[in-house]
Order: C-alpha cells, then structure tokens, then sequence
C-alpha cells in the first residue's frame, strides 16, 4: 500500500491497538447536537405517539439517552415495523428520514399497523459525523451475538424483551463520498489491511437480506423513490458497492451473519436503504423524502402481501 492511500493512524499491514484506537478517537471533533436535533424533535411530536427510553450510553463526559417512538395505540392484534435511523450517525438523512416519517406519515398507518421507530441508533457517531461509536467498532457489524458495540446491544435486547413479532424492518443509511476518503481507508488501517478502492454509487438502492431477500417487495421501494430522486445505475461490472444488481436499484446482501442491523430481527420483509446525498442530481430534502417514501413503501407492501 502506498502511502498515499494509507490512513495517517497506525503502520500499514498492523491492526491497531489500543493506543491507535485512542489517536483515532481524539481526532473525533463534536459538530452538531443529538439533543437539538433528535432529542428535541422527539419531544415535539407531543402525544402524537409515544416516546420511550429504551438505553444510555455512556462515554465520558458524554451521556447519551436512546429514545424510540412507539404508537400510542399499540394493538397487539396488528402487525408490527421497526424503523431504525443512524446505525451509522454519520448518515444524515437515516436520521433525519426517520423523524419526518414520524411528523408527516406515521398517523396514516394508526390502527393498520404498529410502529416502533428508533431514529438514531448512534447518537456519538452522530454529533461527530462519524461512522463508528468510540471504541472504532462499527455498529452496523453488531448486530450479533458476542458484539460489544453498547449501540447494537442497547436495541437488540429492548425488541428482545418487547417480544414482538415484527414483519417489518427498514434501516435507513447513507453511502456517502467519505465512505470512499475516509472510512474506508480507516477500516484498511484499523484492520491493518490493504486498502481496495470501492465505487461509490450515485443513486438511491437498497440491500435485502439475501437470507430472505423478498424480491417484489424490494422492488416496491425503489418504484416509490424513483419517484423523488434518481436510482443508482450498475458499475461496469454490474454491481452496486461489490455486489451483483438483481433488478434496478436492488442488491443481495448477507445482513443476518455480517452482523447488519436489518438483519437482526425476524421480520419478513427487511432491507437497508441507501441514500447518495453527495450527488449534484438531489438534495438534502430529497434525501430525507426518499426515506420517508421508502419507509411507506415497504409498510404499504408488507399490509398487503402480509
């Protein structure tokens, strides 16, 4: 690897440390609040539905509670969806689509379905436009058995213990220009790998959970969206970030055995959305739109094919 292409924390083909992880850690500037953005827009909903804490994380001097929405009318007689938003904090519109749905569309689906909605899983990774909590553990690799990222842990056991059953789950991502100049190369480094240069795709697409990959209702999301903003095209190759395209906008991945948050729960129909907001063809508007559409979609399919 040439220096040029390598990340300016630790030796290349050496993973790092503790002492890495510590450097990398203090390059970690705060630029934005969790609690003016999220917090605050939570408690704006009112009695619109109900807000829970469902855990805290706690990294010295920052203390971060964990809020998610429910329906104020649960029914246990009704399906139930599960929203995730900032699984990766740096992935702006995961947050902020969340938050929109539940201002403008979550009332459209009272009494048709019950929602729980989580709009920013990482509220560290958030405030630092960041990909990874503070220990350089990517949360949306923790969605596993024996995964220490408090972020991941935090969710899985409040569904855990809620017990519901769930047939829907839709996490909202980003992928994003610094994926490609900075996490990325970051990952090369921490891993102490070579770095191999990835394609970043202009466009809207989604990841299902190729253990259960429910085509038709992939598809459903991607009509919704095109609708808003532009769906990302296939590389040379055919593939959109590494893997084959299976229909326009559609890829396949392993989300359950990666450890990604769609992969976690039982729900039948799951994906990943991805956002491009770097793109001069969208907007951040778009951006946020594009993920209440796709939220909509997939609770509109799910009712009807459930």
């Amino acid at each position: 690897m040439s220096s040029a292409h390598f990340y300016p924390i630790g030796t290349p083909g050496q993973p790092w440390g503790d002492v890495e992880r510590a450097a990398w850690r203090a390059r970690q500037q705060r630029q934005r609040s969790y609690h003016d953005d999220v917090v605050a827009a939570l408690e704006r909903l009112g009695d619109r539905i109900e807000i829970v804490q469902y855990g805290q994380l706690d990294y010295p001097p920052d203390h971060y509670p964990l809020f998610a929405a429910i329906s104020s009318d649960w029914d246990p007689a009704l399906p139930s969806a599960l929203i995730t938003g900032g699984v990766h904090g740096y992935e702006t519109s995961g947050v902020h689509g969340a938050l929109l749905f539940l201002e403008q569309k979550a009332a459209d689906y009272a009494g048709r379905i019950n929602l729980l909605v989580a709009p920013c899983v990482s509220p560290w990774g958030y405030e630092r436009i960041q990909r990874w909590n503070p220990d350089a553990q990517d949360t949306n690799r923790a969605f596993r058995p024996g995964e220490t990222a408090e972020e991941a842990g935090a969710l899985m056991r409040w569904i855990a213990a809620r017990g519901d059953t769930l047939l829907v789950h839709v996490d909202l991502h980003e992928t994003t220009d610094s994926d490609a100049n900075e996490f990325d190369p970051a990952l090369a480094a921490r891993d102490g790998r070579l770095l191999v240069p990835e394609t970043i795709p202009d466009g809207f697409y989604v990841i299902g959970n190729s253990e259960n990959p429910e085509p038709a209702f992939q598809r459903a999301l991607i009509a919704a969206v095109e609708k808003i903003t532009h769906i990302a095209q296939a590389d040379a190759d055919g593939n959109l970030v590494g893997m084959p395209l299976q229909s326009p906008g559609v890829v396949w991945g392993a989300s359950r055995s990666i450890g990604a948050c769609a992969g976690f729960t039982d729900a039948r129909f799951a994906t990943t959305t991805e956002v491009y907001p770097d793109s001069p063809l969208t907007t951040p508007a778009q951006c946020n739109d594009a993920q209440v559409a796709a939220v909509c979609a997939a609770l509109d399919f799910a009712l009807a094919h459930r």
